[in-house]
């Protein structure tokens, strides 16, 4: 079994700051489409919703429609009866009979004018909800319409910024592995800690980028040595010299124009 050879403080610093050049550049790409997958998916999911709604408003419609023919078919029945109490109006025999068929004729037509009521009810609100679907519907076309556009923009940029990130994030991951595994982890750390993602920054004007607090001289000479890794106190980040970090610079630069 081969033993692993042992890379040396500056090798690690510029493998890290590698790494950092690539990662940043991705972020870049992604910064490119900016908020427009969350713009898609949030019209995606409303166009669901509102579609959904349409879906729940139609159901109550249709069991409008069925309660109106069911009160519709007690109204004929009521008719019917009362047809019949007429015939038995011409039979009866004494005055109880008479007013009980009476009674019974006065009760189908409530019974009646009940229905009718409650119909007239039922189709009001089936009314309303049909225009609530109308409205709904144009909604749901003019969002349509809005998904579309973004879906067609974000095609665009992705037409032209995929490849370069699939070969970018495969890049990365070569250089991952050329670092221990304890400093990626520091690297993401520190990377997920910081607005702009930047884990690893050069000294500029003996500041630390993003910092503008001043580093002390000693400090500085100690990143100029790369003999330890030195992080800024005040932001966490990993600190290196700007002689490295425009060599670095120009050896990825090369290697994200070749891809």
């Amino acid at each position: 079994m081969a033993k692993k050879v042992e890379i040396t403080i500056e090798e690690k610093l510029r493998a890290l700051f590698d790494l950092q050049l690539i990662d940043s550049r991705i972020d870049e790409i992604r910064n490119i489409r900016g908020e427009l997958p969350l713009e898609v998916e949030d019209l995606e999911n409303e166009i669901e919703g509102s579609n959904v709604k349409v879906d729940k408003i139609t159901s109550e419609i249709v069991e409008f429609e069925s309660n109106i023919t069911n009160h519709r078919n007690s109204i004929e029945e009521a008719k019917a009866l009362i047809d019949k109490y007429s015939d038995k109006l011409n039979n009866v025999r004494n005055n109880r009979e008479y007013n009980s068929i009476v009674k019974e004729e006065e009760f189908q037509k409530l019974e009646i004018e009940l229905c009718e009521k409650k119909i007239k009810d039922l189709q009001a609100k089936s009314e309303l909800k049909s225009e609530t679907i109308k409205n709904l519907q144009e909604h749901i076309q003019e969002k349509q319409k809005h998904l579309d556009a973004k879906k067609s923009e974000l095609k665009e940029i992705m037409k032209e910024t995929e490849k370069e990130e699939n070969l970018l994030i495969e890049q990365s991951k070569k250089f991952e592995k050329k670092i221990e595994e304890r400093l990626v982890k520091a690297y993401k750390r520190i990377r997920g800690n910081v607005k702009n993602g930047m884990a690893i920054v050069a000294l500029e004007r003996g500041a630390s980028a993003g910092s503008y607090f001043t580093i002390p001289p000693q400090i500085q000479m100690e990143i100029a040595s790369r003999q330890r890794i030195i992080t800024d106190e005040y932001s966490g980040r990993i600190l290196v010299d700007a002689e490295l970090a425009n060599e670095e610079k120009d050896k990825i630069n090369k290697l994200i124009n070749s891809l």
